[in-house]
């Protein structure tokens, strides 16, 4: 069958399942594989269970008649991006591209929260951010949406444009680049390229816009010529043509104010270069600054207010929804979230962690004017040869911030030098918990997923 044959037999029966476990009747199941399993050996269950059809990629010989009818395609995989691919071109409506080494998601979800003020969004759920995650969320596109916000992850050469030819933003966002993935990229320099692909689907598609951090020289030098830019920033040094922001204060939630760009969007022309600006009294309008109280810990998380603001500004959300969508946005899944228990503030960031995300979270707790101070790090996953060079730079950097207590977590903090207590794993980390109580603490947990740091802040 061709993809649009097969979309055709989608149309007749909308709901696809990759868990034979979850077999809507009449449902299409298609056998996806994994590293610990092969959707294909169950595709006979799916039909069992109550599934019209199995879509697999290798032979599946039922030992009688089958309930329904088994499909045979090349690639499982494949077939499920391009129907995604399929039935996103059913739907012309913006879709915005949102990738980046840090941030990412907690910028898609405010920018969905601004948009949100106005339109029918559909985002992201979670992590859903790979090539099985992006078309799972572009299945869920119905004729009520008026605007998609897509993210993508990536963890190897070649993973952005995959998923961007899949989605097909007609926008994107790259919300930075850092020295994360090292192991499955090879180097920062395939990092910077990889995020690219991108801005590369955008020009290549042309009448494109993206939304760009004129702060970020990175991001400036891979700016494709053939599109059109909402440039934003978070310096007021570099305000002219840029809807700008800046921090007021951050003890510990963060405080900021901004304001809209002078620039007419639709007179911008496709490069930063050509830029028009408005007449006076629109531009007097625009001087106005807007100040905004957040529910997020980290001046970092600067950047990603003002992301939001500058695709909420383009979309027509007035600055005063905006501001209230970012008011109202509150933190979750271990990310930039304060904790005030019993017996101490903890400040936890556990969800994730690379070398630049480590170096913000210590820099912003070392600017939170509050004693006594201690931080439980764990170990950075995925920096291959980089990783004892990486671990160490944090522990310098640990050494220029007055912390009272440092524990270090996991096998790579333990390979490098350091004067600061080392932890095998975060079980040896609970015990030393209960056997010491610390108390009055503000404490800052930060680490990889896989150090299962998020377990610590119910006994601190």
């Amino acid at each position: 069958m061709t993809i649009k044959e097969l979309y055709k037999l989608y149309q007749e029966h909308p709901c696809i399942t990759t868990d034979s476990r979850d077999c809507p009747e009449g449902s299409i199941f298609l056998a996806l594989k994994g590293e610990t399993f092969n959707g294909n050996q169950f595709a006979l269950k799916a039909l069992e269970q109550g599934c019209a059809y199995a879509i697999v990629d290798e032979a599946v010989t039922p030992s009688q008649p089958p309930q329904g009818e088994i499909i045979q395609v090349d690639d499982c995989l494949q077939t499920f991006k391009d129907l995604a691919r399929e039935h996103r071109r059913q739907f012309q409506i913006p879709v915005i591209g949102i990738t980046g080494t840090n941030g990412k998601t907690t910028t898609k979800e405010l920018i969905a929260a601004v948009l949100q003020q106005k339109y029918n969004v559909l985002y992201t759920q979670g992590n859903f951010n790979n090539d099985v995650g992006v078309p799972k969320t572009l299945f869920r596109l119905t004729p009520e949406h008026e605007i998609a916000v897509i993210e993508m992850g990536a963890s190897h050469p070649g993973d952005i444009k995959t998923l961007a030819e899949t989605a097909e933003p007609t926008c994107g966002l790259i919300t930075n680049v850092g020295r994360a993935h090292l192991q499955g990229f090879g180097s920062f320099k395939n990092v910077v390229k990889t995020k690219g692909e991108l801005y590369d689907f955008l020009g290549r598609r042309g009448e494109s816009l993206i939304f760009i951090n004129v702060d970020n020289e990175r991001l400036m030098d891979i700016l494709p010529d053939n599109v059109w830019v909402a440039p934003y920033s978070a310096n007021p040094e570099n305000a002219e043509g840029c809807t700008v922001g800046e921090v007021i204060s951050c003890a510990p939630f963060l405080k900021f104010r901004w304001r809209e760009s002078d620039v007419n969007i639709e007179e911008r022309g496709k490069a930063t270069g050509r830029r028009a600006k408005l007449g006076n009294e629109r531009r007097e309008e625009r001087e106005q600054w807007y100040e905004v109280q957040t529910q997020l810990i980290g001046s970092y998380n600067i950047d990603n207010m003002m992301a939001a603001i500058a695709v909420g500004l383009n979309f027509g959300v007035e600055p005063a929804d905006i501001n209230r969508a970012l008011e109202a946005y509150k933190p979750s899944n271990n990310r930039s979230q304060l904790t005030i228990t019993e017996h101490n503030h903890l400040v936890v960031d556990a969800y994730n962690a690379n070398p630049s995300s480590m170096r913000a979270a210590l820099e912003n707790f070392r600017l939170m004017d509050v004693r006594p101070k201690m931080a439980i790090l764990g170990m950075m996953g995925e920096l291959g040869n980089s990783s004892r060079k990486e671990h160490q730079k944090i522990v310098a950097q640990l050494a220029t911030l007055e912390l009272d207590e440092v524990w270090l977590v996991g096998s790579e903090f333990a390979a490098v030098d350091s004067p600061y207590r080392k932890f095998a794993d975060v079980e040896e980390v609970k015990a030393a918990i209960q056997a010491e109580q610390p108390q009055g603490y503000h404490i800052l947990i930060k680490g990889s997923n896989s150090t299962r740091l998020y377990q610590l802040p119910e006994l601190l």
